[in-house]
């Protein structure tokens, strides 16, 4: 059984860091490219970033360039995000997804664009 779970979050004060990790398990993750997203209440779900299958193309959001960067270990069938810098707005819940468009291309910020998620975890940034 496919399965994505999220972990790695948690309340950090401003400019403090955290690093996400997404493991799957019931495949492998080495021929997926992966997305993560987050959801802030009352917010649509919107894309972070994603990694191709070899690592070797990613993608972030605007507000999220140069403070936060994805990086997978296929061996660990995990796929990480390294948040630095965090700011209140980085608050929210946050998602990995796979199965969805690849990485070098447009669609992949679109959450409707991937078949699979996993449940989440909360980071929370505040003082």
């Amino acid at each position: 059984q496919l399965q994505l779970v999220e972990s790695g979050g948690g309340l950090v004060q401003p400019g403090g860091s955290l690093r996400l990790s997404c493991a799957a398990s019931g495949f492998s993750l080495d021929y997926h490219a992966i997305g993560w997203f987050r959801q802030a209440p009352g917010k649509e779900r919107e894309g972070v970033s994603c990694i191709s299958h070899s690592g070797g193309s990613t993608k972030y959001a605007d507000s999220v360039k140069g403070r936060f960067t994805i990086s997978r270990d296929n061996a660990e069938n995990t796929v990480y995000l390294q948040m630095n810098s965090l700011k209140p707005e980085d608050t929210a819940v946050y998602y990995c997804a796979v199965d969805g468009p690849p990485c070098g291309g447009s669609g992949w910020n679109r959450p409707a664009e991937y078949e699979h998620w996993g449940q989440g975890t909360q980071v929370t940034v505040s003082s």
